[in-house]
């Protein structure tokens, strides 16, 4: 197959979006297939990317790190038309994502979706959420979906929302799977862990809970923070390690200082992707009251690295952590301290039988042949309504044939 992605993001931008395209890109591509990446210019890219079609655009009026397509979209469409694309694949319901329906329309082949974000998390970006409503990206949402041949849902609640919003076209939950390699790191000393501790300033006989994520409000660290004063009471040992940056950064740091948790907290800011499974190895306990997930990479990661999981549940997480050696979920904000005295009590050790069938269930090989049975029964569906469309148009010929014998004959 020749497979176009279109989105807006893709690296060097980082984000989860970016990071689950590259990685189905190089699983379609281990499997034989072309893919193709139509996206958006970007300052920090390689003057040439084989295989990448870059259009001119600038950054997003509320995420200064994201852009948006402003021009070159007729230049795509011929470049696509020529490659003989067999299937579009969308990752963004805006400027690419709508290139690729047109181009899709035009070529008469399959558009599938991937419902990447839940954008009633993120609304308070746009004007402080006074002019975009969840009214409005229920209609927004179905309208552009119900457009595609089918859709990915990485989760159950994402599966639950679009239907909520009135969507009736396939869906079908493929979560996005991780080079386990990358995380479960062998490699990785007792001497690398030990030094990546003393960075940040954690002693041997502490325990060290690991958040990992952008810091933005969505992301709702805050109520981590919230929550430490109670946990320290209780067990003074216990530290936490906040690893990215983001805009909302100012507010976590005065939030520290309001709670005088500065010798509790530590804040390490973005590091490079190669060393992320150095902290997911050098914690105790990964940690995460986010709400605004669809999926998240983050928990697999942590999974891979063998790191057990004290997070805000919801249908996804119910089920990935599905054994009490992987961790814990809770159901609330204010359960998060609890939960993370309760579950440190325990003290268990990672099953090797559970970790295994796990590992399997994420892994990025596993995703991208749910991704190509997905494209296969879509193609076929599209064929369908292909021949479906070809009989209705002869038989109207046909009608229109006999009617106007009929008048010739009068």
């Amino acid at each position: 197959m020749k497979v176009g992605f279109f989105t807006d993001t893709y690296f060097p931008q980082v984000s989860g979006v970016a990071t689950s395209i590259k990685t189905l890109k190089d699983q379609l591509e281990e499997n034989g297939h072309q893919v193709y990446i139509f996206t958006t210019t970007d300052p920090h890219a390689p003057a040439f990317e084989e295989g990448v079609i870059r259009m001119p655009s600038v950054p997003f009026v509320s995420f200064k790190d994201r852009r948006i397509v402003v021009r070159g979209m007729w230049y795509a469409y011929l470049i696509a038309k020529e490659l003989q694309l067999d299937l579009i694949h969308t990752h963004t319901e805006f400027g690419t994502g709508i290139l690729g329906k047109m181009v899709g329309k035009k070529l008469k082949i399959p558009v599938i979706h991937t419902y990447h974000t839940m954008y009633e998390d993120y609304l308070h970006y746009v004007a402080k959420g006074k002019v975009l409503r969840p009214s409005h990206v229920k209609y927004f949402s179905r309208l552009f979906v119900n457009h595609s041949t089918g859709v990915v849902c990485p989760s159950e609640r994402v599966i639950k929302t679009l239907r909520n919003y009135g969507v009736s076209i396939p869906m079908r939950i493929i979560p996005t799977g991780i080079e386990i390699d990358k995380f479960k790191r062998p490699d990785i000393t007792s001497e690398m862990i030990q030094e990546i501790r003393q960075q940040v300033k954690i002693a041997p006989d502490q325990i060290m809970l690991l958040s990992l994520s952008r810091l933005s409000y969505e992301k709702n660290i805050q109520a981590i923070l919230e929550g430490m004063p109670e946990i320290v009471q209780h067990n003074a040992s216990i530290r936490l390690v906040i690893v990215g940056d983001g805009p909302y950064k100012p507010q976590l740091e005065a939030l520290v200082a309001s709670y005088d948790l500065e010798e509790y907290v530590v804040f390490v800011g973005e590091v490079a992707n190669h060393e992320v499974a150095l902290y997911y190895h050098a914690a105790d306990y990964f940690v995460s009251t986010s709400t605004s997930e669809t999926q998240g990479l983050t928990y697999t990661e942590a999974m891979a690295a063998g790191l057990p999981m004290i997070v805000e549940g919801n249908d996804y997480l119910n089920h990935l952590i599905d054994d009490a050696s992987l961790g814990t979920t809770f159901a609330t904000d204010q359960d998060f301290a609890q939960a993370v005295l309760r579950y440190i009590e325990k003290d268990l050790s990672l099953q090797p039988e559970v970790c295994q069938r796990k590992l399997q269930e994420i892994s990025a090989e596993q995703f991208g042949l749910s991704m190509i049975h997905f494209y296969h029964d879509m193609i076929a569906l599209k064929e369908k309504e292909r021949a479906v469309e070809t009989k209705e148009v002869s038989l109207k010929k046909i009608k229109l044939k006999l009617s106007s014998s009929k008048r010739s004959g009068q």
